[in-house]
């Protein structure tokens, strides 16, 4: 899960995306990127950490432009390590395309070999970032040489985007800099990951922005103006003309349900959704479990913060119990769910939130967290509120189980880190050292969030049911991509 920026204005970009990629840092932070230009020239600056991190005074004042592009990363395949990884990546024919991109492909390997041996193209990382900008690259290339004059319009580059939506599959929310012409964006036939367009007033027309999450426009002056549909592309020139195109026949809304339980930021609009509302949701129907499936002798109830919080208070208010801040979180720490490596996840969560004692101490506590995935987090928590001094410790999760990788941007690519694959919630208890574990249902997450935008016509729920909507995962590609990320 990576977020990403696209901007066009009528003054210098390099503040605002700045300014843009901070309130996206919650989506990577293992590296981040910036790429601006300036009439025909590429200024690009890039590193691994986070963007308070990266980016310096000398940094920024290079990275002239009124049109660029930005990126901070979460490595979901590839060299996380790697700082030539870090977006936005670049190409420089045809014209020059700076490229950054949200999500994940599932036919990367079969792409890279087209790459190299049909289009003549190479590929220097193990990044699918890098093989969709080449495919993008040469369908763009491939459209102009189509035209009798060899030019390039709007009509021409969306004819490259729906080329690229034929070839490439899995989950993608893209934006492209284009030397000489524009902005790009776009956005898989699923609409898995989220794409946003806002706009500002200028003198002239409008200044645009494109990006992950509506959060971004609150930090620069923009106003939401409408999520980028499944397979659409959106075009803005540099002298601020916009061109929107469906390039894809069938396109149907499934976005990921993952981003409402846990990537999102709370005050974010994604598809039509209130993110905080939604989690709000979730407690009511989370209540009815913990009241259905745990003993009637809960004390209190506390958030494993932050993410869990209004699910927790929607549900101790319909329990009629009371709501306690009892793990304080210490927010220089990373979100330990996107922290590359187990023993780094594991050592950051007790570095990340400390319990006030009087708090738990001769209660019987219910925990409430977002999703349990792999289980460490959970298991360390609990140890910690019991040595705290909880009599009983249960557990309730916003999420249902997490029993199948993600392939498309989540980086639970092996069911053997999964907790829950192969137990029942009193088996997952034990292993995590609980008095009991609640899950949200399915059918009732996606009911919460479907009922706050009715036009959403399902959800990648893969994670939760196996179920994958681009219909080319098996065993055997799982286990591909397992190899493959332990060698790169």
């Amino acid at each position: 899960m990576c977020g990403i920026l696209g901007m066009v204005s009528s003054q210098p970009v390099n503040q605002e995306l700045y300014d843009g990629l901070q309130m996206l840092q919650h989506r990577g932070q293992d590296a981040a990127g910036i790429a601006t230009i300036e009439e025909r020239k590429f200024h690009i600056y890039k590193a691994n950490g986070m963007v308070r991190d990266v980016f310096r005074t000398r940094n920024m004042r290079d990275l002239s432009g009124c049109a660029g592009v930005a990126h901070v990363r979460y490595p979901t395949a590839g060299n996380s390590s790697d700082p030539e990884e870090a977006q936005p990546f670049y190409v420089n024919s045809p014209f020059g395309i700076a490229f950054a991109h949200n999500g994940n492909l599932t036919n990367t390997e079969e792409l890279a070999s087209d790459l190299f041996h049909k289009d003549f193209r190479h590929i220097n990382t193990c990044s699918d970032s890098e093989v969709l900008l080449n495919v993008f690259a040469h369908e763009l290339e491939r459209a102009v040489l189509s035209t009798e004059n060899k030019s390039v319009t709007e009509k021409v580059i969306f004819q490259a985007v729906r080329a690229v939506h034929k070839r490439v599959r899995g989950a993608y929310a893209a934006v492209a800099l284009i030397a000489g012409f524009g902005l790009l964006a776009f956005r898989d036939p699923f609409g898995i990951r989220p794409l946003i367009l806002g706009r500002r007033n200028n003198q002239n027309g409008y200044d645009y922005m494109i990006s992950s999450e509506s959060v971004s426009f609150s930090a620069t002056g923009f106003e939401y103006m409408q999520d980028i549909a499944p397979g659409e592309a959106v075009f803005i020139d540099f002298s601020g003309r916009l061109s929107m195109c469906q390039c894809y026949d069938n396109s149907q809304l499934y976005p990921c349900l993952f981003e409402y339980v846990y990537f999102a930021r709370p005050d974010s609009v994604i598809d039509g959704v209130s993110v905080y509302q939604a989690r709000l949701d979730m407690g009511v129907t989370l209540a009815e479990k913990v009241r259905n499936e745990l003993p009637h002798d809960i004390d209190v109830i506390m958030p494993i913060p932050d993410t869990s919080r209004p699910s927790a208070l929607e549900l101790a208010r319909h329990l009629n119990l009371p709501y306690r801040e009892g793990l304080i979180k210490n927010r220089y720490v990373g979100r330990t769910f996107i922290m590359p490596g187990q023993e780094t996840r594991k050592k950051s969560v007790r570095q990340k939130l400390s319990p006030i004692a009087c708090e738990f101490r001769d209660k019987n506590v219910l925990l409430v967290d977002d999703s349990i995935v792999r289980g460490t987090t959970s298991r360390e928590i609990v140890e910690m509120v019991r040595h705290t001094g909880a009599k009983k410790v249960y557990l309730a999760s916003a999420a249902p189980e997490v029993r199948f990788p993600n392939v498309y941007g989540i980086d639970m690519p092996t069911h053997r880190e999964l907790i829950a694959n192969g137990r029942d919630r009193f088996q997952i208890a034990n292993e995590i050292g609980a008095d009991g574990v609640v899950f949200q249902d399915l059918a009732q997450l996606e009911n919460v969030v479907r009922k706050l935008n009715p036009n959403i016509q399902g959800f990648d729920t893969s994670c939760f049911n196996g179920k994958y909507l681009t219909g080319d995962i098996d065993e055997e590609y799982l286990k591909k991509l397992s190899d493959k990320k332990k060698k790169c």
